[in-house]
């Protein structure tokens, strides 16, 4: 799993934004990352 991978799922509606959140916090993906995929900023 990439950031690439999961943001094409995101924009494809295959992932929630809490799978996202997950992936933040898994270390998988950075706070920026997760901004630039949900245009959110992250929060626990």
């Amino acid at each position: 799993m990439n950031f690439a991978t999961i943001k094409r799922n995101y924009d494809k509606g295959l992932w929630s934004l809490a799978m996202v959140k997950m992936a933040v916090r898994k270390g998988i993906l950075t706070q920026k990352e997760y901004k630039e995929i949900t245009s959110k900023t992250y929060t626990n």
